[in-house]
């Protein structure tokens, strides 16, 4: 019994620094709808400069004062972030908000490696709190003692601060209406600018106070990031006591998992939280939005299919590409087959994204599952690989089939927090379910035959399926089915009052999108030769967002674009600089800061401008042969 109560104080524990991060980000997103990707680094950084002060001041006056002057300090970078990045893209596109962050993160990344170097960091005890106190022949750490103290006292300060100020009063009104808030006169800039530095402070706090606990390291940011996620997810957006009650709920799920359910304490969590989603979409504690937010392909502009000129460029651009086992060797034809393949993943979230309006943040899931079928059938069932490749997206089809069912119930962030729900479940059945998948330790030997093993025979079999998947789902936008989706993302109410079964419409769009997503994890099987389970992981999720986003959500062709741009110049970068992650940062938060509408977007703006500058005359022939763009 002693040695399960002092599992749950150890879990308690956990949860402080969990719930200071996961309240800074609820309050973060209740306010601005903000998806705020870089909290995580945030975290981070307060770690690693807590642990510079705390080493550099001795005594228990230096360690403490710079946990409290880390934290102050990020959030003073945090003010600077927001007023120099975020107020410039708050007109953009809600989801490409998530990509200047992103951006954000990588450099981050980069920038704590060429600072404190690669290693993990491990800081000193805290003074005062170096020793353990005994319960019944178990120790308990004094520090661990002293962060269940300091949860919920924090908790306090926060609930007066935002129910004893007008600060306060204004900030949980912007959580449920901030159009009326703004109509009432309140300076937003400036109520967006002090909400972020105070979700700030509390996230490099959280950092800060981990330094006695765990090593300091360079991938913080990503595992605690998911974590928070779920925190605010379960608890509800803006709600304090509910990332509080998650973080606790969270941290003991995390903590007595792995001792009653080893085989599958990582899923725990994140059945807790699909569950909440599907039962209560706004949280324990959170509370239905005023009104529904809009859906990221509303303000696009009118599509027009192709016309032949376009047709014609496109076929040439395909015939060129075709030509490149011509004149490049093996190692280009291996990177322009996983750019093929990278196309088809980001052309099937860009489908799913821009005619229906749904913003998947667990798309690797059915990329990872079409993997997986290919190297079940292949290593297991001895087919052959033809066979392979039809039937592996299978498994990607029955889980967008499944998922996608629950899914389309829910729109906006829930939607989104539902489909990563469902994607680390199945990440973390592929990674604990090792008699099956292998672990970590993957599905190995997955080799393409005879006819398909050279670079260029199996680079023309990518681009081949890359062309046809893309025409497929082109074919597909300007189809009656298209324009039924479309008019659900614009307007659910209007389209059901038209005689469309909204819910169908979207789900058989989730399902096409996943089955697409399918087919480019059974070929990504077999270049790679191999499966793990980072091909279901967040971090894959991501990438396909960034594509998308890169070039362009509110576009038909931005998906192909991105997933070009995006791809090639990550593994170009990868190749000629240690800090690559900086650099393509840099180039992903310069293109949010630029082009916020994307790289197609923004080359449509132009083309628009040069066809208004142009003289009447030549605007009247330059007519007929518009883009579809």
């Amino acid at each position: 019994m002693a040695f399960y109560v002092v599992q749950f104080l150890t879990g308690l524990a956990s949860a402080a620094s969990l719930f200071l991060v996961a309240s800074g980000l609820s309050i973060i997103f209740g306010v601005t709808r903000i998806v705020n990707f870089a909290h995580g680094a945030f975290y981070m950084i307060g770690a690693y400069i807590a642990f510079t002060l705390t080493e550099r001041f001795s005594g228990a006056f230096g360690f403490w004062g710079g946990v409290v002057a880390a934290a102050l300090a990020v959030a003073l970078i945090g003010v600077l972030v927001e007023m120099v990045l975020l107020r410039r893209i708050y007109h953009a596109p809600e989801l490409f908000q998530l990509l200047g962050t992103f951006g954000l993160t990588l450099m981050v990344e980069d920038l704590v490696v060429l600072i404190w170097g690669p290693d993990d960091l491990v800081g000193r005890r805290a003074p005062g709190f170096k020793g353990a106190v005994d319960f019944f022949g178990q120790n308990i750490p004094s520090y661990d003692l002293f962060l269940i103290v300091l949860g919920p006292v924090v908790l306090g300060i926060l609930w007066l601060l935002f129910q004893r100020t007008r600060w306060g009063v204004l900030v949980r009104a912007a959580t449920q209406d901030r159009d009326m808030v703004a109509a009432l006169g309140v300076n937003q800039k400036w109520l967006f600018t002090s909400v972020f530095a105070v979700g700030v402070f509390l996230a490099a706090l959280g950092g800060a106070l981990q330094i006695p606990r765990d090593a300091v390291h360079h991938a913080m940011d990503l595992r605690i990031i998911v974590e928070v996620f779920v925190v605010v997810v379960i608890g509800g957006l803006g709600s304090i006591v509910g990332a509080f009650v998650a973080a606790v709920l969270v941290s003991e799920l995390n903590a007595f998992g792995i001792l009653i359910f080893p085989k599958i304490s990582i899923i725990l969590v994140f059945l807790v939280m699909a569950v909440v989603l599907i039962v209560r979409p706004w949280g324990l504690f959170g509370k239905p939005e005023a009104a529904a937010r809009k859906t990221p392909g509303l303000t696009v502009n009118p599509w027009r299919p192709l016309t032949s000129n376009e047709r014609l460029a496109s076929l040439a651009a395909l015939v060129i590409a075709a030509m490149l086992p011509l004149f490049a060797g093996n190692y280009a034809l291996t990177v322009g087959s996983e750019i093929a393949i990278f196309v088809i993943f980001a052309v099937s979230l860009h489908f799913l994204m821009s005619v229906g309006g749904l913003a998947s943040f667990g798309h690797a899931a059915y990329f990872g599952l079409g993997a997986y079928g290919v190297a079940f059938l292949a290593k297991m069932a001895g087919l052959p690989m033809i066979v392979c490749l039809l039937l592996g997206p299978l498994l990607g089809c029955m889980g967008a089939a499944v998922f996608g069912f629950f899914a389309v119930q829910l729109s906006g962030v829930y939607f989104a927090m539902l489909t990563l729900a469902f994607a680390q479940i199945v990440w973390s059945i592929a990674f604990q379910w090792v008699s099956v998948t292998g672990g970590d330790n993957g599905i190995l030997g997955v080799w393409p035959a005879s006819w398909a093993a050279s670079p260029s025979h199996f680079y023309w079999l990518a681009l081949g399926v890359a062309a046809l998947v893309t025409i497929a789902l082109r074919i597909a936008v300007f189809s009656p089915f298209g324009y039924a989706l479309r008019a659900t993302r614009d307007s659910v109410l209007r389209s059901e009052a038209v005689g469309i079964n909204a819910k169908r419409i979207q789900w058989t769009a989730f399902v096409i999108a996943g089955t697409t997503a399918g087919i480019g994890g059974a070929l990504f099987a077999y270049l790679k030769g191999s499966v793990f389970p980072d091909n279901l992981g967040i971090s894959l999720s991501v990438d396909a967002l960034v594509m998308v986003l890169l070039g362009g959500v509110e576009t038909v062709s931005g998906g192909v674009v991105g997933a070009i741009v995006y791809k090639a110049l990550n593994i170009w970068l990868v190749s000629q600089t240690d800090l690559s992650k900086l650099v393509l940062g840099g180039f992903i938060v310069l293109i949010v800061v630029v082009f916020p509408k994307g790289i197609v977007g923004m080359l449509e703006i132009l083309a628009q401008r040069r066809r208004k500058s142009s003289p009447p005359g030549s605007s009247l022939l330059a007519k007929p042969i518009e883009s579809a763009e």
